[in-house]
């Protein structure tokens, strides 16, 4: 068993998350909000950079010798055996819109594995977080998964219908499940507080699921990509109660 994270830690991802999240309202619902596209074709905003940006500063002056990887600025190498994960907008599209779902990621890794994990969606006011051996928290109150085991009395949410194949999308449908499209982090944050059953990402980055790991497990459920294995670098990611897993998982490769 590993040992449990620092609970200074874990505080400190929350408390810098949320900063971050403060940094983004500036630009959130803005008309002078400008979008570009990167090489990728998905969006960034001055909002995305300047959240990064603030992260990596505050983690180099307080952790000098950790490693980061964030979405816009790429990889810093470290010497301490620990890595932090940014995301600072998940969800840009809806952030664009002004949708209020979208959130900032943090994540944090040790010799260990995964050990902090940090969803903040500041436009709701809600931060849903976890260390490993701490229990997860949303706002302050000990968050737990649901113990719906009925795909008929469960509800599947997915950041969206268009990556998926059909034969998966037809699957989860025939089996029952009341299907959603409260997407991104959100989704997530909805299964570890026992809100939704299951949350699915057909197309996923690493930076996109890092907290995951942590938040899911210390809630008592289950993250996985779409073959089983508890990865944030597998493409896509699955996250459930843990009692409904197996199934969702037969349900998606059902077509294989």
């Amino acid at each position: 068993m590993a040992p449990p994270v620092e609970r200074a830690l874990l505080e400190e991802a929350i408390e810098l998350a949320t900063e971050a999240g403060r940094l983004t309202l500036d630009w959130f619902g803005s008309s002078r909000l400008a979008v570009e596209r990167k090489s990728d074709g998905t969006p960034v905003t001055a909002a995305d950079r300047a959240a990064e940006r603030f992260l990596r500063e505050q983690l180099a002056e307080r952790h000098p010798d950790d490693g980061i990887l964030g979405e816009e600025e790429g990889a810093s190498a470290g010497t301490s055996g620990r890595r932090w994960i940014i995301d600072p907008i998940d969800g840009t599209k809806a952030f664009t819109r002004s949708v209020p779902l979208f959130s900032n990621l943090l994540a944090l890794e040790d010799e260990h594995g995964p050990a902090v994990g940090v969803i903040n969606l500041p436009a709701l006011g809600e931060t849903v977080a976890a260390g490993r051996g701490l229990g997860c928290w949303c706002n302050g109150e000990p968050a737990h998964v649901s113990d719906r085991s009925q795909p008929t009395s469960a509800c599947l949410t997915t950041s969206g219908f268009s990556h998926w194949e059909d034969d998966a999308l037809l699957s989860v449908k025939h089996a029952g499940f009341s299907l959603r499209t409260w997407g991104d982090a959100y989704g997530y944050a909805l299964v570890a507080t026992g809100r939704v059953d299951v949350m699915i990402d057909p197309v996923v980055a690493y930076w996109d699921v890092a907290p995951m790991l942590v938040i899911l497990s210390e809630a008592g459920g289950h993250f996985t990509d779409w073959k089983g294995r508890v990865t944030a670098d597998g493409g896509n990611g699955v996250a459930t109660n843990g009692v409904l897993h197996d199934e969702v998982l037969r349900l998606l490769n059902a077509g294989d």
